[in-house]
């Protein structure tokens, strides 16, 4: 039986007891439409999507062709109670709070690690537990769509979906944690904590997420993410970058069709153009998100921020004219890493941004050649390194002379 995910579309969604629709978001959090059922009928047909047993018959059914990552034939979920997920985040206790987003707010908790019951803290292994907000812009629609993605989809570079709890009215999702937490956090946040994400980590984190979006783009039923931004990027103990959050990935466009219409839903300064204009979404859509993600790396500055000059607000409005004027790409890169890369990789990140960002869709490069130019950027500082040390002069008395670049 081929892989089906007609539960992804909207047709099979069962009616919604109540919906909200609100626009685009501005800022971290995104905010996205509601829709929320419990009914009988919308647990029985959620119990048939998670087993596997739903045919798609108008959707075709998705293949795998990355080495790195496959697409399951089912999810591959545990199902929790919520009584064990009480127990595991010590009833939700303040101090196992790791941050709060559309969906609700995220608990630190603890597993066996061969059964995942309920461990006692500092015991078996640390999960991230996303627990449904009953005020949240995000819903049911949203949670089904995260576990039938994330449920089926695996990858070095997205983040494991362990299991989810649906008790009641409670919805929870249950995830590996990131020891990092999120972009986000390391580029924007000032925490005298956290020291500045270095050249090579951020060309690292970025290499990371291509790999991730690429993996989604390259099945022949292809995925679109759809709201990729700082904040859905989460960052592993070595800062391996993992893409979290699939309450808005769609399923791409089927036989000769170039795009998928939708109600427009994501985030503004990270939205494709001909989204926001059209509700046409287009797998490269997906490629321009990461072309602000990029240039926010470059920059240090967030895609919108109301606290800037006037004219530099929209981080890429503002950076366009500045990333294709080699003299002037100076005055936008950030000056935490200045002295840590080379002009020529700089210059290459700011015109593979430049490309990302093209107005045509058609003109954006694919997320497979992203990662190639970016693997090419990463070897231009390993390459420059070694070019330095075999002009150095020896180095005598014992003293490492090495300049340290923390991340």
């Amino acid at each position: 039986m081929g892989l089906c995910f007609c539960s992804l579309c909207p047709s099979s969604i069962p009616p919604s007891s109540s919906s909200f629709n609100k626009p685009l978001s501005s800022g971290s959090t995104s905010t996205v439409g509601f829709s929320a059922t419990t009914s009988s009928a919308g647990r029985s047909q959620f119990s048939e999507i998670t087993s596997g047993s739903i045919e798609d018959t108008t959707e075709g059914s998705l293949s795998f062709h990355s080495p790195n990552g496959e697409i399951l034939e089912r999810p591959n979920l545990k199902v929790f109670s919520f009584v064990d997920l009480k127990s595991a985040t010590r009833n939700f206790r303040p101090d196992t709070l790791l941050g709060e987003g559309g969906f609700g707010r995220v608990y630190k908790g603890w597993l066996d690690e061969k059964n995942l019951t309920p461990a006692k803290p500092g015991s078996g292994i640390m999960v991230a537990i996303k627990k449904l907000n009953s005020e949240s812009t995000q819903g049911f629609q949203e949670w089904q769509s995260e576990v039938n993605f994330l449920g089926r989809l695996s990858h070095p570079n997205l983040v494991k979906l362990l299991g989810y709890c649906w008790d009641d009215e409670e919805l929870l999702l249950v995830y590996e944690f990131m020891a990092k937490g999120s972009l986000e956090n390391h580029l924007f946040r000032r925490n005298p904590n956290i020291e500045p994400l270095s050249w090579n980590t951020r060309i690292k984190i970025a290499i990371g997420a291509a790999r991730g979006l690429a993996f989604l783009h390259d099945s022949e039923k292809q995925v679109i993410y759809r709201d990729f931004k700082a904040s859905n990027i989460l960052l592993d103990g070595s800062f391996n970058a993992k893409i979290s959050d699939f309450g808005l990935a769609k399923l791409g466009p089927s036989g000769e069709q170039s795009h998928v219409t939708t109600r427009v839903m994501g985030t503004y300064g990270y939205a494709a153009p001909e989204y926001i204009a059209t509700g046409h979404l287009y797998v490269k859509s997906d490629v321009y998100g990461f072309g602000v993600v990029l240039l926010e790396m470059l920059s240090g500055m967030r895609a919108l921020d109301r606290t800037r000059p006037p004219g530099q607000q929209n981080l890429v409005e503002w950076g366009k004219p500045l990333l294709s004027n080699k003299k002037k790409l100076k005055n936008i890169m950030d000056g935490k890493i200045e002295g840590q890369y080379s002009q020529k990789a700089a210059i290459q990140a700011a015109q593979l941004s430049l490309k990302c960002l093209e107005n045509d869709p058609k003109q954006r490069p694919s997320m497979k050649d992203v990662l190639e130019s970016l693997e090419i950027i990463e070897a231009i500082q390993v390459k420059s390194k070694n070019h330095i040390s075999r002009h150095q002069p020896p180095i005598h008395h014992g003293i490492a002379r090495h300049r340290v670049v923390k991340v």
